[in-house]
C-alpha cells in the first residue's frame, strides 16, 4: 500500500514482522482507516470471507492471491468471470468447483456457453470467447452452464456481478449508482465486472466513491456497493492482483493488492494463440 508522504515514515520491517498499524482519522465520507501491516501471521478472531472477482483464466494471479490470503478467511465468495482473457480456464474452473463456497456467474461465464450472448461480441473479444469454448472440458462447460445468476443473498449480504438490476451493467459513475438505491436490499452488496477496486457508499443524498487505499468500516446508516477488484485483469493502472477480505462481525472490508508471476501468464496467452491484447493489457493494468 502506498502511504501518503505526509504520514510519519515507518521503520523498516522484516518478512516475519510487519510494521505497526496506523490509525488516522481522515474524515473521508466512506469512513475508513489505513492499516499498514504484514498480512501473513495477522491475528484473526472473527469469521471472514475472501471476496474474489474477475479471475479470467489467470492461474498465476489466482495462486498469488490464495497464497497471500492463506489463513485469513473462513469462506470463499466469487462474483463471477472465472474465464475469458487468460489461458488457464480449466485450472480456474476446476479450482472454483472445489473451493468456491458461494458464487454467481459473470458475463464471460455466460457467453462462453450461450450462443445468443456471443452475438454482442466482436473482433478479438469474440475470438477469445471462442478459444475458451474450445479449451474447456465438458465438465467445466457444464459447471458454467449451471452457475447461478445474481443477485444472490448470502449470510446477510448480497452478491452480484454487474449490478443488482443487470449483470452486464458497469458501475462506474456515482450518478448512475445513486439510482440503484431502491434495489439495494442489504447494507453490503459485493459486485465485480468493472475490474476497479473500491465501490460506492449509497444513501438518499447520492453516491460517493469508496477509497480502496483504506479499510472500509461499514456504518449503519448507508448502503455499500463494494468491488474487490479483479484478480486476473485489473484495469485501474495497477497490474497487481486484487481481492478483499470481509468481516461482518467487525463490519470491515479490507482491500488488498498482490504482485504475482505475470511473466508465465503473458507467455501462455501468446503461445496459446489467444488475442495479443489479452497479454498486452496486463502490465499496464488496462
Amino acid at each position: 500500500m502506498t502511504v501518503s508522504p505526509s504520514l510519519p515514515k515507518l521503520p523498516p520491517s522484516s518478512p516475519q514482522q510487519g510494521p505497526p498499524e496506523l490509525k488516522i482519522a481522515t474524515g473521508i465520507l466512506a469512513a475508513c482507516r489505513i492499516r499498514v501491516h504484514e498480512r501473513r501471521g495477522c491475528a484473526r478472531n472473527t469469521l471472514s470471507y475472501l471476496i474474489l472477482s474477475d479471475i479470467h483464466g489467470n492461474r498465476e494471479a489466482l495462486e498469488g492471491v490464495l497464497d497471500h490470503a492463506r489463513g485469513q478467511y473462513d469462506e470463499i465468495v466469487c462474483l463471477g468471470d472465472l474465464v475469458g482473457y487468460g489461458a488457464d480456464p480449466n485450472f480456474v474452473v476446476d479450482w472454483a468447483r472445489a473451493h468456491a463456497d458461494t458464487i454467481v456467474r459473470g458475463n464471460h461465464d455466460r457467453v462462453t456457453i450461450d450462443d445468443a450472448s456471443l452475438e454482442s461480441y466482436r473482433g478479438e473479444a469474440r475470438d477469445g470467447v471462442l478459444w475458451t469454448r474450445q479449451a474447456l472440458s465438458a465438465e467445466n462447460r457444464d459447471y458454467l452452464l449451471k452457475m447461478p445468476r445474481g443477485p444472490m443473498s448470502h449470510e446477510g449480504f448480497d452478491l452480484v456481478h454487474g449490478s443488482p438490476v443487470d449483470e452486464d451493467q458497469y458501475l462506474i459513475n456515482a450518478s448512475e449508482v445513486a439510482m440503484l438505491l431502491p434495489h439495494l436490499k442489504t447494507s453490503v452488496t459485493f459486485f465485480g465486472h468493472t475490474h476497479l477496486q473500491g465501490g460506492f457508499l449509497v444513501s438518499e443524498a447520492g453516491a460517493t466513491k469508496i477509497d480502496p487505499e483504506c479499510t472500509l468500516e461499514i456504518q449503519p446508516n448507508g448502503f455499500y456497493l463494494v468491488n474487490p477488484g479483479s484478480v486476473g485483469q485489473p484495469r485501474d493502472g495497477n497490474w497487481r492482483a486484487a481481492y478483499a477480505l470481509y468481516s461482518p462481525e467487525e463490519r470491515a472490508v479490507e482491500f488488498v493488492r498482490v504482485p504475482y508471476k505475470v511473466g508465465p501468464t503473458l507467455e501462455k496467452i501468446v503461445l496459446a494463440g489467444m488475442p495479443a491484447t489479452n497479454a498486452a493489457r496486463l502490465l499496464p493494468g488496462k
